[in-house]
C-alpha cells in the first residue's frame, strides 16, 4: 500500500507542478500545450495498449479483459456528462469573477477524474508494481497540462499564486484516494483485476480520445501529432 500512496501522490502532485509552470512562466502558448497533450495523449495509448490489456488478458482472459475495457470508458463517458472537462478555449474572458467560475468548475472537474486515475494505478500495482508505476507515469505527464488549465483562469480571475497552488494540489491528490481504494479493492481475485485493468485500459482510451487529442490539435496540427508519436514510443520503452 506504501508504493501504491507514494506513486499516486507523485502523479497527482504533477497538477500543481503545471500549475507552477504557469505562475512562474505566464500563460503557455498553444504550441506548447499541444505538444504536452500529445506526448501525453501517446504515452498513455502506449501503457493501455502495451501493458494493461496484455496484463489483464493474462490474468483473467479476453471476454473478462474487454468487459472492464468496456466499463472504463463507459465510466468516463458519464463523468464527462455529470462533471464535463473544460479547458482552456471553453472560457469566457468577459471578467474576473466569469474567469474565477470557469477556474473552479476545471478544478471540481479534474479531481473527480482524478478519482477514476487514481483507481488505474491501484490496480496497476496490485497486478504488478511496475506496472503500476508505469500508470503513474503516465497519469502524471497528463496532469501536468490539467494543472496548467486550471491555474490559468484562477489567476486570471485573482486568486493568489498559493491558493492557485494548493487548488491545484488538492485536485491532483484525489488520485492518492482513488489508488488507496483501488489497492484495497483489487485484491480479492484474479477476475477483479483483470476487470480492473481493463477497466484502467478503457479509461485512458476514453481520455485520450475525447480529450487529449482533440484539443491538441486544436492548438496546433502537426505538433499535436508529433507530440502523440514521441509520447507513444517513449510510453512503449516505459
Amino acid at each position: 500500500m506504501g508504493e501504491i500512496l507514494f506513486y499516486s501522490t507523485v502523479a497527482g502532485l504533477a497538477t500543481a507542478l503545471g500549475a507552477g509552470i504557469v505562475l512562474i512562466a505566464g500563460k503557455p502558448t498553444t504550441k506548447l500545450i499541444s505538444a504536452l497533450l500529445g506526448f501525453a495523449g501517446g504515452v498513455m495509448l502506449a501503457v493501455a495498449t502495451m501493458e494493461l490489456m496484455p496484463e489483464a488478458i493474462e490474468i483473467g482472459g479476453t471476454f473478462t479483459s474487454l468487459l472492464g475495457f468496456l466499463l472504463g470508458a463507459s465510466f468516463m463517458h458519464l463523468l464527462d456528462h455529470l462533471i464535463p472537462h473544460i479547458h482552456f478555449s471553453n472560457g469566457c474572458e468577459d471578467g474576473k469573477v466569469a474567469m474565477l467560475k470557469v477556474g473552479y468548475l476545471i478544478f471540481l472537474g479534474i479531481g473527480v477524474h482524478n478519482v477514476a486515475e487514481g483507481l488505474a494505478i491501484g490496480a496497476g500495482m496490485v497486478a504488478n508494481p511496475s506496472l503500476g508505476l508505469a500508470i503513474a507515469l503516465a497519469i502524471g505527464i497528463h496532469n501536468v497540462p490539467e494543472g496548467m488549465a486550471t491555474a490559468v483562469p484562477l489567476r486570471l480571475g485573482g486568486e493568489k499564486p498559493f491558493k492557485v497552488l494548493a487548488l491545484t494540489a488538492g485536485a491532483g491528490l484525489m488520485t492518492v484516494v482513488g489508488a488507496a481504494v483501488g489497492g484495497i479493492a483489487f485484491q480479492s481475485s484474479p477476475g477483479f483485476v483483470a476487470v480492473a485493468l481493463g477497466f484502467a485500459a478503457g479509461a485512458m482510451f476514453y481520455i485520450v480520445g475525447d480529450e487529449l487529442i482533440p484539443h491538441a490539435r486544436n492548438y496546433h496540427h502537426y505538433l499535436a501529432t508529433i507530440g502523440l508519436v514521441v509520447g507513444f514510443i517513449v510510453g512503449v520503452l516505459i
